[in-house]
């Protein structure tokens, strides 16, 4: 018997049912944690700033300011956003122009862009976690990937408290981008917006 025959053994007969190939792997996750609706988004805001991302929470009625102060002090002069942003999001923004994606914009639109708008598909707040599927004021992933900076819109009602009732909820047939903090030299600001 050759080393990788041995090594093979010795996993076997650590699991339950031995060395007859007939291994189940235990499969006892956590699914459904009984935690205040509070307490989860409240979670998510901690978590995000532990990943040096900025995170505000902010009721409906003041998205739109608090966008516009966001995107104000990061002198942001040009900001790409999908075709179908809600239109209330960025209001006629005084200084800003808005790029919709729609034709698609090109790598090097999207470089000279100052950020980057959208909403998600869901947050998880046990990892701090941002999820998008190109879904509604999504757009395509290349939108998120080029700008060095991320505005995101996540509504209270779209925080997840575990990973596993972010999988349950999500599409796997859609393109899944999951951000947890922004990545090197780039910048990730969060609006939780509370209805």
């Amino acid at each position: 018997m050759g080393a990788r025959e041995e090594i093979l053994r010795r996993v076997r007969a650590a699991f339950p049912g031995g060395d007859d190939g007939d291994v189940r792997v235990p499969r006892g996750y956590r699914r459904r944690v009984p935690v205040p609706r509070g307490d989860v988004i409240a979670l998510f805001g901690e978590r995000v700033a532990d990943r040096r991302a900025a995170v505000r929470h902010v009721a409906f009625d003041e998205l739109a300011v608090a966008m516009a102060a966001m995107l104000w002090a990061r002198e942001a002069k040009r900001v790409a956003v999908p075709a179908d942003l809600p239109r209330g999001w960025l209001p006629g923004l005084e200084g800003v122009r808005p790029l919709a994606d729609d034709p698609p914009l090109d790598p090097a639109a999207l470089a000279e862009a100052d950020g980057v708008v959208t909403g998600c598909a869901l947050a998880i707040a046990e990892t701090g976690t941002v999820v998008l599927d190109g879904g509604r004021a999504q757009g395509r992933r290349a939108l998120t990937l080029i700008p060095r900076h991320h505005l995101c819109v996540v509504h209270a009602d779209q925080i997840v408290h575990t990973v596993p009732e972010a999988v349950r909820r999500l599409d796997p047939y859609h393109p899944l981008s999951w951000i947890s903090g922004p990545p090197a030299g780039r910048t990730l600001e969060i609006l939780v917006v509370e209805d």
